[in-house]
């Protein structure tokens, strides 16, 4: 499991011109199955992902493919949780 923290970066203002092509990427990731959770960091920091069920060159390879990412709107942090323990709603993480 993943956690990655879009976090904005030096080209912040161009977010709007690359913000369809953004919001894409995001739809891709929940349609593969990768992302369970999108979400805003606050205060207008940036954004989070929470991801799933790939390796850890896949995770790094579609977090590059982000055009925030590739544009430097943002800079990407991925952070790699093994699991211990979860509530019974989150099982399908511990396999």
């Amino acid at each position: 499991m993943f956690a990655i923290f879009l976090k904005f970066a030096e080209n912040r203002a161009k977010a709007p011109e690359f913000m369809d092509a953004h919001k894409a990427w995001i739809k891709q990731g929940f349609d593969d199955g990768v992302f369970l959770m999108v979400g805003s960091l606050q205060p207008n920091m940036g954004g989070a992902v929470l991801a799933h069920g790939v390796s850890r060159e896949e995770i790094e390879a579609r977090v590059n493919e982000d055009p925030f990412v590739a544009e430097d709107i943002v800079t990407a942090e991925i952070l790699e949780i093994s699991p211990a323990r979860a509530d019974q709603r989150l099982d399908f993480l511990m396999g």
